[in-house]
């Protein structure tokens, strides 16, 4: 790869849409649900297994019931997701309150 090619690769990966939202992650074998929000959704579901799998995740019940279950019985799904121009200080209240509402309505943990 020339340093051309590199300069444009990182300007494009840099002005790339990452989509923020809201999301839910299930355990199959009990049917519990976490609901968190994340600033880039892409990549929350790699994050979140990996700590999972390290054994550090700092919800206990989420980490007691992988470490039961396994990856297997875990799925993310997006709930919902936030309009890219969306400041970031009005995206942090709005993802506390449209959490707060998720799981009301889904009788879930926050993450």
């Amino acid at each position: 790869m020339t340093p051309d090619q590199r300069k444009a690769a990182v300007a494009a990966y840099k002005e790339r849409k990452t989509p923020a939202g809201i999301f839910a992650v299930t355990c199959a074998a009990t049917g519990e649900r976490w609901i968190g929000c994340a600033p880039d959704l892409d990549k929350i579901q790699n994050r979140l297994w990996f700590t999972l799998r390290q054994g550090g995740h700092r919800r206990g019940g989420l980490q007691a019931a992988w470490t039961a279950h396994g990856a297997d019985a875990f799925s993310l799904e997006v709930l919902e997701t936030f309009d890219e121009e969306t400041l970031a200080y009005v995206r942090d209240r709005a993802f506390a309150e449209r959490q707060a509402h998720w799981c009301a309505v889904h009788g879930a943990e926050a993450i």
